[in-house]
């Protein structure tokens, strides 16, 4: 089967940059989320990245009228039936995406394929919840999705090579690279990137450095663009959480247990950049 209309289904920070990162490789992509806000908020966040790059001279004014035309918005889930491949981009909950994939797969033609943006969580499970497992897998963006190049691939028991093959040569066809990981929980980027944003937490926590020192440390000790504490910031606080506790539970190494200190701070609504306060302040 060629791979040639899209879907996302979410369209908060990383849906839309999914979106964005579909429709400038040429796809037809139908962007879903069922609450009109959020529809919105993407569409802006999308005109605004691609009238930035205009304004450097870094893309046509007439590209980017071409690739917004390339843009279904609905918040109908039906809108998705006649794609190719649909990747979820909804919260961090496992519960919530096996009844949005257990939906879909009444809805879709049984050869398009499900992927899941998550960062952590069963791709088994979520396959498990449809009739289609073996085209069921992890498809995992990096934020934000449009500037970050990799993308990873993730396989479960169910997923059939088949599919494994067309999607990697799909995602290149999007300018990324594309690296294939097994369903362990975190994956690979976030399997190994996790302790070290959990531990520059602990350090705050343990008052070891100032949020400031940890940062910039970071940033001019080993070139990293931003500080651990703004990553955290940048992902969501309550992400991170939901992230930590999904590797702790499966692997029970003390390296992904969650801070007290993030836990209070998601407790307090402190959620990070996308409520304008977590570590830093962003009023």
């Amino acid at each position: 089967m060629a791979i040639k209309k899209l879907g996302v289904i979410g369209t908060g920070q990383m849906g839309a940059g999914i979106v964005q990162v579909f429709a400038q490789a040429g796809y037809d992509t139908v962007a879903v989320d069922l609450m009109p806000a959020m529809l919105e908020k993407g569409l802006k966040g999308i005109e605004k990245r691609l009238m930035g790059r205009v304004e450097k001279g870094k893309l046509a004014a007439s590209e980017k009228d071409a690739i917004l035309g390339r843009i279904k918005w609905s918040s109908k889930l039906d809108d998705l039936a006649d794609c190719d491949l649909i990747e979820e981009a909804i919260p961090e909950n496992l519960e919530l995406k096996k009844k949005t994939f257990a939906e879909l797969d009444k809805i879709c033609k049984p050869e398009t394929i499900f992927g899941s943006n998550t960062s952590g969580l069963s791709v088994t499970d979520m396959a498990v919840a449809t009739k289609r497992g073996g085209k069921v897998m992890g498809i995992h963006f990096h934020n934000p999705a449009p500037v970050m190049q990799l993308c990873e691939l993730v396989k479960t028991v169910m997923t059939d090579e088949a599919t494994i093959e067309e999607v990697k040569a799909w995602g290149k066809s999007l300018g990324k690279t594309v690296v294939v990981a097994p369903d362990v929980g975190g994956f690979i980027v976030t399997r190994l990137f996790t302790p070290f944003l959990l531990g520059a937490i602990r350090m705050l926590e343990e008052g070891i450095a100032t949020r400031d020192d940890i940062d910039i440390s970071m940033k001019q000790a080993v070139n990293h663009p931003m500080g651990p504490l703004e990553v955290v910031d940048f992902i969501g606080l309550d992400t991170e959480l939901s992230i930590a506790k999904s590797l702790y539970e499966e692997t029970k190494e003390a390296k992904y247990a969650p801070p007290v200190l993030l836990e209070k701070m998601v407790v307090a609504g402190w959620l990070g950049r996308k409520v304008g306060k977590g570590f830093y302040d962003y009023k």
